[in-house]
């Protein structure tokens, strides 16, 4: 099994070299797509200097398009035959891949979703109302999915290729946590519906003075998402 790392990267030069560290340090036959999403710090001149690497497949965007379009660039030059995302901070821990990887691997799952809120290993203790945010956003979205996701805006979302496969995503910025969770709970294969884990995950997350970048006009945004993809799509 060969596993697609499709990390997102904007204005990340004081995490990228950490985390591409991690990543490879993971025991996964692997290849590793990193998307820079036109960053104005450091981060394209660091992405230049790694471009001979052989196990890295590294994208440019010329302007800046969000999250959801760096993912979109990512999952056209996936060949894996599972895609995981991966943010290029330091909030989530790719000593995990195993614990992401197992409902696959033992053919119980076709998409895993990793969650913060699931018994986590370990968490860092901040942000209440960016947490009680994330619940509403689930819950609502679990009302037009009927799903019963724990944590539906994660990162850590792993798919089986086929199942990104004939799934047309729009969403540029952080609204495809909702799109891409409506799609897949009406993607059928092979006649079935997809089968969709949880696995509870550890979670370091980052103060807005640390560089976080999700806000409350996102979360807003993400309601009309939500409806946008269950009700209207």
């Amino acid at each position: 099994m060969k596993l697609s790392i499709v990390i997102p990267v904007y204005n990340e030069e004081t995490t990228l070299r950490d985390i591409l560290q991690r990543v490879r340090e993971t025991p996964f036959d692997k290849e590793i797509i990193m998307v820079d999403d036109c960053s104005q710090d450091g981060t394209r001149a660091i992405l230049k200097e790694l471009e001979g690497d052989e196990d890295l497949k590294i994208l440019y965007h010329d302007v800046n398009q969000g999250k959801g379009a760096a993912l979109r660039t990512g999952f056209q030059h996936a060949a894996g035959d599972v895609v995981l995302i991966q943010d290029a901070d330091l909030e989530y821990d790719p000593g995990e891949y195993p614990i992401l990887i197992e409902p696959i691997q033992k053919g119980l799952a076709d998409v895993v979703y990793g969650s913060r809120f699931k018994g986590a290993r370990m968490a860092r203790v901040h942000l209440y109302w960016h947490q009680m945010a994330n619940g509403f956003l689930t819950w609502l979205s679990n009302m037009m999915t009927n799903l019963n996701l724990s944590d539906m805006e994660t990162c850590y979302k792993v798919f089986k290729r086929e199942v990104l496969e004939g799934i047309e995503l729009k969403s540029n910025r952080f609204g495809f946590e909702p799109e891409i969770t409506a799609k897949i709970a009406r993607k059928r294969l092979n006649g079935k519906r997809v089968r969709i884990y949880e696995v509870p995950i550890s979670y370091y997350g980052r103060d807005y003075a640390d560089g976080k970048k999700i806000g409350w006009k996102d979360g807003v945004a993400a309601i009309w998402h939500i409806l946008r993809y269950n009700l209207f799509s």
